[in-house]
């Protein structure tokens, strides 16, 4: 997608709604420079169109945003966007009636959509920045709730000295499993198994001399 677009049109307006739908972005991440105001001209006799240069001002959250209107697009899903950027960050949040179907089992979808919106927004980047893909604040709910059975697991591991695993999870979900036990003085966590199958397991720290 191209960064800066030239456009014309009978009116400034009109030049620059063209510009913004093709770079399929809003007025607030866009710089807008007008090059030739235009004229209309006697009786329509030397008349002059408008030309401007429309340039994305946040381009990698442009992409992103972009890219994911698309999905929803194809996917007859009508969401709204917004877009959080700083140097090393891109955080879309989005909003919408569907959120079971993108968010999907286990948050699924929502990860296969971080995933690809990540690889859009890196393409061909000197300097990465972390893509987070979030709707209806599930990764926070989520994640409040897998400290919540990391804690609870742990309780039961150390009253019974027995090992606990868990259910497949993805990267992201384990880890926040392996750092909310990172402190604990009684157990410690690892993973077993390939992707996507892969599982945390919680079981007595060996120094505890319970380890099972």
């Amino acid at each position: 997608m191209s960064q800066v677009v030239e456009k014309t049109g009978k009116t400034v307006n009109e030049a620059v709604n063209l510009a913004l739908d093709e770079l399929n972005a809003s007025p607030d991440n866009a710089d807008i420079e007008v090059l030739d105001e235009g004229s209309k001209g006697l009786f329509g006799i030397g008349s002059k169109v408008a030309r401007v240069r429309v340039s994305l001002r946040n381009v990698q959250s442009s992409l992103g945003e972009g890219f994911l209107t698309d999905v929803f697009s194809k996917m007859k899903i009508s969401v709204d966007i917004e877009t959080e950027e700083d140097e090393e960050t891109i955080l879309l949040k989005i909003k919408g009636k569907d959120s079971g179907i993108i968010i999907g089992r286990r948050g699924e979808t929502l990860d296969a959509l971080q995933y690809l919106t990540s690889l859009v927004v890196n393409k061909n980047r000197e300097e990465y920045k972390r893509v987070t893909v979030d709707i209806e604040n599930y990764r926070q709910k989520r994640e409040e709730t897998l400290v919540r059975l990391a804690n609870r697991l742990a309780e039961r591991v150390v009253r019974y000295r027995k090992n606990v695993t868990l259910e497949p999870m993805n990267p992201y979900e384990r880890r926040i499993i392996h750092s909310s036990l990172q402190n604990n003085k009684m157990v410690e966590t690892y993973s077993v198994g390939d992707e996507p199958n892969r599982k945390v397991v919680i079981t007595i720290k060996q120094q505890a001399g319970y380890r099972s």
